[in-house]
């Protein structure tokens, strides 16, 4: 088809099928070698594509998006899921906690993604739900990640539900702590004795591609695991971003660390009063709970800088 006969439509069609079958995630420049668009037009009509949720943008690459996802198994090749997957394998293995992937949506984050061992088949996998930042750890560090500006859907949403966002247990004061440590941990709030612990991938300032989380029994996100678990959980978003900006930058090739897990999950009883006691260096409000950055040893690292359109490759 001639380029001056191309609608809207068609170059915005071209760009979701040519993200579709790529081999590997591509770049602006390869998108717009691939469907004969200038990189300026095509570059725009990415940006609205990236907004409908059509195209995922991951640094300077571009990956099918949650829509493509519900509506075509031929993008599972290529998906962020595919992608993601021997990550979440590792993290499970290493920790034997169950790991889900979340995506952002309009005013939540959905689970497109979950590995589940056996041992905690009595917890909710939660697969293809939409998730509330007020009740869940994933969605509360993708909005933590956000450009303030860019949070208010997910806090009307809370809003709407009768949570409180001012004051000491309100939701700003969660993404505030969860901003500043990078890391937030829920106990309970949509499934007792159940706990969480997630963690954003960025790889531009301000615009978060996923989340993975780590979901167990409150009582095995303990004092004695919390540390560790967030080094692992650390370790395998940074891969994960690595693998996301493309082969240039290898996975982490850090010595692997098990995490001791109990033989049987401990009661309920046990569970739930684990969960109710914070321990030294942490912070709980309104269920939530996040480690100083300046009691623990770890860190989230700054996400790099997204390039401009012209500097894109």
């Amino acid at each position: 088809m001639p380029a001056e006969t191309r609608t809207a439509v068609d170059k915005a069609l071209d760009l979701v099928e040519a993200v579709a079958r790529a081999d590997r995630p591509p770049r602006l420049t390869d998108l717009a070698e691939e469907v004969g668009l200038h990189r300026a037009t095509a570059y725009r009509v990415l940006v609205d594509l990236v907004r409908r949720g059509w195209v995922l943008r991951a640094g300077d690459r571009y990956l099918p998006g949650t829509a493509v996802l519900r509506l075509s198994s031929s993008a599972a090749r290529n998906s962020l899921g595919a992608l993601a997957r021997p990550v979440l394998d590792r993290l499970s293995e290493r920790t034997g906690m169950m790991v889900n992937l979340q995506v952002p949506e309009a005013d939540r984050s959905r689970v497109i993604d979950v590995v589940r061992p056996d041992r905690l088949a009595m917890i909710s996998r939660l697969m293809g739900e939409a998730l509330p930042v007020h009740r869940f750890a994933g969605p509360l560090a993708l909005v933590a990640a956000l450009e303030p500006a860019d949070r208010a859907p997910y806090l009307r949403t809370a809003e709407a539900d009768g949570h409180p966002l001012d004051g000491p247990d309100g939701l700003l004061a969660d993404v505030e702590r969860t901003a500043r440590t990078g890391f937030a941990v829920e106990y309970g709030r949509n499934e007792q004795p159940v706990a969480s612990l997630g963690r954003a991938v960025v790889t531009r300032p301000g615009a978060p591609v996923c989340a993975v989380t780590l979901v167990g029994l409150g009582a095995e996100i303990d004092e004695n695991r919390l540390c560790l678990l967030q080094e692992l959980l650390r370790e395998a978003t940074d891969d994960l971003g690595r693998i996301l900006s493309g082969p240039g930058s290898p996975a982490s090739s850090s010595p692997s660390v098990a995490v001791p897990t109990a033989s049987a999950p401990p009661s309920i009883d046990a569970a739930r009063a684990a969960s109710e006691s914070p321990t030294a260096g942490e912070h709980r409000a309104g269920g939530l709970h996040v480690t100083d950055p300046t009691e623990s040893a770890t860190a989230t690292p700054s996400p790099s800088p997204s390039p401009s359109p012209e500097g894109q490759s």
